[in-house]
């Protein structure tokens, strides 16, 4: 521990975080939301499409919210339709979507009997997330360990088939971790395309067959030279509890999951998307799926130097929310960035000031350090010295996951030459560095001890008015990257339901109970 940081200070920002998720929380625990519902009906087994070819789980849901009350959960309507017809769920959305059944008899029915009904298909699914569990630890432990942080790298064509040669290349190279770049615009979606897509700007369809697809190829790459690959895709959006149901059915290993993102960045109503992330992250948690958060995201629109603090009491505050979701420390995934101007004096040490303070407070976390893009220019020669200032800093500060930087950022999607020498770089910055956080220590009155501190004073200020305030007021004012948003605004706001006194949430209700079991067996 090299910054003397305060523990008290840091226990009593934990506490005021964990105040404000809470307060969050009462809300989550009364509410529900249609894409909630819609993953709950993919973990009873329900794929496919209509004739239209629309999500079997948006016509069901669709279905319910005009000729019923979604209010009472889909768990009802589907175990009633269970023991009167002795059909499966799948068959069930079928004949929903050929108009040969109706769940509206069920609406004014009493609170089912019937839930166990539904047990054999939620066993299936959980059956089916554990297998893919056990695959990725028994790789992992089979596998070398690295010392030296997880090199990320995207994909991003629009072709799912050319992602697969672009993702292999990149292995082949010596990534460690791909994600999948979804296409623009595809978080403002309230259904999950179907099947493998061929076609999307600036990425490729976030889509359970295209999960499927990449996972086989990495694993093939994976068992022939002795790596696991580990494979990201997004959760957050609109569908984030169902992209995080299928993520976890494929064994993606980590997804981009984060409520404040969605809020501030994509204009998501700030109900909907806390009551999504609360249930994904239930989801993610069973899965030992690996959550990315957004903070990175405040630097581009806020100056980086000024705004350090508003990204350490974020973390602490998904921290919160992720532990109220039963996620171990190992899977929150917290996320920073490098990001101040370069051209401001001594900035490499406010960098490493930032970076050695995440990691410090949150020791048992695989952040995720994103490289810098806000002030990159066509000046890639610039860049490049950027990027290995960037690499540098991860390496000395132990950082987890390392998110390269492109040599063209920001003007266009990677070539794969491109990503060649982001890789290059990190390797050997990775190589000659490997031990030097070991060699060094920080003035006790210099320049990253005090930045560090002031940081975490600002954080602690800023977390004690969120407090006072509540976390939709905060929002309300813009106190992260600058941007407002209001409770009963942003996309999605139809979609959220006060739950019925009659509601329940099997596939929560199992995952929390197995997730309390491990819980205390651990303690």
């Amino acid at each position: 521990m090299k910054l003397n940081l305060n523990p008290s200070q840091i226990k009593q920002c934990r506490n005021h975080a964990e105040k404000i998720a809470s307060n969050i929380q009462t809300m989550i625990d009364q509410h529900t939301t249609v894409s909630v519902e819609r993953a709950i009906l993919r973990l009873l087994g329900i794929d496919g499409v209509n004739s239209l070819d629309v999500p079997l789980v948006n016509v069901i849901t669709d279905h319910i919210l005009e000729e019923a009350e979604l209010s009472l959960g889909v768990a009802h309507y589907i175990s009633y339709a269970i023991h009167e017809t002795k059909l499966t769920p799948q068959k069930i959305a079928e004949r929903i979507a050929n108009n040969t059944l109706s769940l509206k008899p069920y609406k004014e029915n009493p609170k089912s009997p019937y839930i166990e009904n539904l047990n054999p298909y939620i066993d299936t699914a959980l059956k089916q997330i554990n297998t893919q569990k056990q695959h990725r630890q028994d790789a992992l432990t089979s596998m070398p360990k690295k010392t030296t942080p997880d090199l990320y790298v995207i994909v991003a064509t629009g072709n799912i088939y050319e992602d697969i040669e672009q993702a292999i290349s990149a292995a082949h190279k010596g990534a460690d971790i791909i994600a999948v770049i979804r296409t623009t615009g595809q978080s403002l979606l309230d259904f999950v395309p179907y099947g493998a897509t061929t076609e999307g700007f600036g990425g490729t369809m976030a889509t359970q067959e295209n999960f499927k697809l990449m996972r086989k190829a990495l694993d093939e790459f994976g068992k022939k030279h002795h790596r696991y690959i580990k494979l990201v895709n997004y959760a957050s959006g609109l569908c984030m509890p169902e992209i995080a149901a299928i993520g976890a059915l494929e064994r993606l290993d980590m997804m981009l999951n984060d409520s404040l993102y969605g809020i501030i960045f994509r204009d998501i109503n700030m109900k909907r998307t806390f009551i999504d992330q609360y249930f994904s992250r239930v989801i993610s948690a069973y899965a030992d799926i690996i959550i990315n958060t957004g903070e990175d995201n405040y630097l581009t629109t806020s100056d980086a130097f000024e705004h350090a603090h508003t990204v350490l009491a974020s973390q602490f505050i998904n921290e919160q929310f992720a532990l109220k979701a039963k996620m171990k420390p190992s899977l929150m995934g917290l996320g920073h960035a490098f990001e101040i101007d370069p051209e401001l004096e001594n900035s490499f040490l406010y960098e490493l000031a930032q970076a050695e303070l995440s990691r410090e407070i949150f020791p048992e976390a695989p952040l995720k350090y994103m490289p810098p893009t806000k002030h990159l220019s066509g000046d890639i020669f610039k860049g490049f010295i950027q990027n290995a200032l960037f690499n540098i800093v991860a390496v000395t500060s132990h950082q987890s996951i390392h998110l390269l930087g492109m040599l063209t950022e920001a003007i266009h999607t990677p070539f794969m030459s491109d990503r060649a020498l982001a890789i290059d770089n990190a390797t050997y910055i990775a190589k000659a560095f490997k031990d030097f956080s070991n060699e060094i220590t920080y003035n006790d009155n210099g320049i990253i001890k005090t930045r560090a501190h002031q940081v975490l004073n600002e954080a602690e200020n800023l977390l004690v008015t969120i407090n006072e305030e509540g976390l939709f007021k905060t929002l309300e004012k813009g106190r992260f990257a600058g941007i407002s948003r209001t409770p009963i605004q942003g996309k999605g706001l139809k979609g959220v339901f006060t739950k019925h006194p009659n509601y329940t949430n099997p596939v929560l209700n199992q995952m929390l109970k197995a997730l309390k079991k491990e819980e205390n067996h651990e303690n």
